[in-house]
């Protein structure tokens, strides 16, 4: 094998330097994720075992064959777009799931020892589609200084 730098193989090539693609939004991640469930809804799928009483890290670190988070590791877009690893911490990571959402999708106080594919893509297409408490929290926070503002102003 013969090593040549960059700029000699540009003179032997057209060199395109690799363009990083756009990554998936939270919703997209999160749809991805339901669709590759959804395409055997029958399969048992271990639980991630009282996630709720583990210490944080022993939690982060929590691995479970055969689980959610494996169906989401298998996906090759979903590695492709930055999940590291089918463990609790990497997933909730990069799914932006809160622990509440996470213990809701895939614990055993749920489910017992196992679910199936479908139960779970359920739960995930509820956390996707459920709307954001930050808009309405906006709204009201904005809706406050208009109508306060004015009573201020009169006082002082």
């Amino acid at each position: 094998m013969e090593h040549k730098t960059l700029s000699a193989l540009g003179h032997v090539a057209d060199l395109v330097p690799e363009r990083p693609s756009a990554r998936l939004t939270r919703r997209e991640r999160l749809e991805r994720w339901t669709e590759a469930l959804e395409r055997d809804p029958g399969r048992r799928l271990s639980t991630l075992q009282e996630i709720e009483h583990k210490p944080r890290d022993a939690r982060r670190a929590l691995r479970v064959e055969n689980s959610p988070l494996s169906v989401a590791f298998a996906d090759p877009v979903l590695r492709a777009d930055g999940l590291a690893s089918d463990k609790f911490g990497d997933a909730t990571d990069y799914f932006e799931l809160a622990d509440g959402e996470a213990h809701m999708a895939f614990c055993s106080c749920f489910y017992g020892e196992s679910m199936t594919a479908a139960a779970v893509a359920e739960r995930l297409r509820h956390i996707t589609n459920r709307p954001s408490l930050r808009v309405p929290i906006v709204i009201w926070a904005v809706t406050a200084v208009l109508i306060t503002t004015p009573l201020l102003s009169r006082l002082f």
